[in-house]
């Protein structure tokens, strides 16, 4: 097996975010958190700041030369950001709704990006002990109390007609993403929170497709595109483009759709762009 170069810095992120984790848990369990309105009413809890503090902290001190863009934090303008060659990206809190809910369905993100894509990818599900990580071109994989292993995306039995197991967001209605795929298939749909959640599922081959519909930024998809592309599956904007990181000025990404088993024919069956995405 091939050295991995992204060993060390993958190490850092995975204790950034167990550390974290651990801190919001404590968080959590005690009820005791402030939560307030962003300029976008996305909401944003004291623990989301926490999470931010922890990881930056650590990052910072263990790998001091990488930049560091944030959700939480004041973004770099593009004319800076655009000389980074590699920097880590993080959403210290993804699914801010399902802690406040006590959902469970929240999750930790980081990311390094480097030449303009994921290298490494790491997500720690708090709630379930769970953490799922990648490098670029080392695979992608599942820590957990129950079990430790390589990840791979779900192959169907018939990839041209076999059963679709759709991961759907428990905040938004069922028929807005079930009305974008086609009629020709048969579907079962699996109620998740965060969005790196729904990835992982469909990195580890509990779900096969993921249409995210709504506001999220470049933080929310850097760490889950490296583990389900090195579990087998790609995230493409929902009209079948790459998605770019660091390339523009806004940090604002289009819709998206998380993709498993690569033998279907996907453009056939999430049908975006023959739906009004005014509706």
């Amino acid at each position: 097996m091939t050295m991995n170069p992204y060993q060390e810095l993958l190490q850092i992120a995975k204790s950034a975010a167990l550390n974290a984790g651990s801190s919001i848990m404590d968080i959590y369990d005690s009820g005791d958190f402030d939560s307030f309105s962003k300029a976008d009413d996305s909401p944003v809890t004291t623990a989301d700041y926490k999470a931010n503090e922890i990881i930056t902290e650590h990052l910072k001190l263990h790998s001091p030369d990488i930049p560091i863009m944030s959700e939480e934090s004041k973004h770099e303008s593009l004319e800076i950001r655009k000389n980074w060659s590699r920097y880590w990206l993080i959403d210290p809190i993804d699914g801010t709704q399902e802690f406040i809910a006590r959902s469970g369905d929240f999750a930790i993100n980081i990311a390094l990006i480097e030449n303009n894509e994921p290298a490494i990818g790491v997500i720690y599900w708090p709630v379930g002990e769970t953490l799922y990580f990648a490098s670029k071109g080392h695979g992608a994989f599942k820590e957990s109390p129950k079990e430790d292993k390589q990840i791979f995306v779900r192959q169907l039995a018939d990839p041209e007609s076999g059963e679709v197991l759709v991961a759907i967001s428990r905040r938004q209605p069922k028929d807005r993403v079930m009305s974008r795929m086609t009629k020709e298939r048969i579907y079962s749909t699996i109620p998740l929170g965060s969005c790196s959640l729904k990835s992982c599922f469909i990195a580890e081959g509990k779900a096969d497709v993921f249409l995210r519909i709504g506001i999220t930024g470049e933080w929310d998809t850097g760490a889950p595109q490296c583990i389900v592309s090195e579990a087998g599956g790609k995230i493409l904007s929902a009209e079948f483009e790459p998605l770019t990181y660091n390339r523009r000025k806004s940090l604002l990404n289009p819709d998206f759709v998380v993709l498993g088993d690569q033998r279907v024919d996907w453009e056939q069956i999430v049908l975006y762009n023959l739906v009004s995405k005014d509706e």
